[in-house]
């Protein structure tokens, strides 16, 4: 009997883990064993199924793909990580990446895509929804990061809590809107969104929003009329 390589989809769309489940399905060599709709429940269902590989959508009501990409390298877990997202920008790409993702793949492509990226990291490689090679991967992550200028000791001294509201602040969401999605008051917001001014050394939303998009943590897309 063959072992199938066990699969965990992260996206908060129902329609859209459906339609994932249903192109992995065709395929006797994968078997879905879990879905979440938010990073939180992702991360803890990682953990307790250790799948051979998390498919992560890059905006999630709760954290972005990155973020969360990230938190499963922490944890520690075996598994690869597939990005699967509506972003194709190599910001996103690189950023993708270099917090530990092995694939990224964006989600208008043909489901052939999907299944091939799938074969191509559960062996061991990188894969990109390009014709990018793995050493050119490779090279993109040895990189130096653009932002190290501004980053260097500042934005490291932000605890993970920190580092979680300063985007959503930057994403222009008031501090009840971040308090339902975190699940804490929106005091505990206010004093968080004031320790990260302090350590940053910035005096407003709005600095805060530029620095967030110097680092390339936003998208200032979001900010255009």
């Amino acid at each position: 009997m063959v072992h199938k390589k066990t699969i965990l989809i992260i996206d908060d769309h129902p329609l859209f883990r459906e339609g994932l489940k249903a192109i992995i399905g065709r395929d006797n060599r994968f078997e879905v064993v879990g879905e979440a709709g938010n990073g939180r429940e992702g991360l803890r269902l990682a953990k307790k199924l250790k799948p051979d590989l998390v498919l992560v959508d890059m905006s999630l009501p709760d954290q972005s793909g990155i973020q969360l990409t990230r938190e499963l390298k922490n944890a520690s877990l075996k598994t690869r990580i597939m990005i699967i997202t509506m972003h194709s920008k190599v910001d996103y790409i690189v950023k993708a990446f270099q917090a530990g993702a092995t694939a990224y793949v964006v989600k208008e492509s043909a489901p052939e895509r999907l299944i091939q990226g799938m074969d191509t990291v559960l062996e061991g490689e990188y894969f990109m929804d390009s014709s990018v090679s793995h050493k050119v991967v490779e090279k993109l992550m040895q990189f130096p990061k653009k932002e190290a200028k501004i980053t260097n000791a500042s934005y490291d001294t932000l605890t993970s809590r920190e580092q979680e509201i300063m985007v959503f602040l930057a994403e222009g969401l008031s501090s009840k809107e971040i308090a339902e999605k975190l699940f804490i008051s929106p005091k505990t917001v206010d004093n968080h969104r004031t320790n990260i001014l302090r350590k940053l050394n910035l005096h407003s939303t709005i600095e805060l929003i530029r620095y967030a998009a110097r680092l390339g943590i936003i998208d200032v897309d979001l900010w255009k009329e």
